[in-house]
């Protein structure tokens, strides 16, 4: 029985049978991507929340201590191991935020 496809038509189909895995290829390489982002941010989310910082004082308020997870100060970095935030809260003029409560954690530490 004669080969009644021909060389160009195998081609074309072996292109697009490369295109497709191509984009399967790309579509899981996004997945992925995303996928490590996602956890990357969870990384950080709970190394930050076990760390702490500190806002600096404003003219009319003290300087706050947050947790280092704390939406109400965005700090992107210089954080306070346990013992700085212990010696910070000592501080007359630093007081804990009153919406992420750090001190709960010294103390449960």
């Amino acid at each position: 029985m004669p080969d009644d496809i021909s060389d160009l038509d195998k081609n074309r189909t072996l292109a697009q049978w490369l295109e497709w895995q191509l984009r399967q290829t790309r579509s899981r390489i996004r997945e992925l991507e995303i996928k490590e982002q996602q956890e990357r941010r969870r990384r950080e989310q709970t190394h930050a929340a076990l760390r702490w910082k500190i806002q600096p004082q404003r003219s009319s308020s003290a300087a706050l201590v947050h947790r280092g997870d704390c939406a109400l100060y965005p700090a992107k970095g210089g954080f306070l191991n346990r013992e700085e935030a212990l010696i910070a809260l000592a501080e007359p003029d630093i007081e804990p935020c009153q919406i992420c409560r750090p001190e709960t954690g010294l103390v449960d530490g």
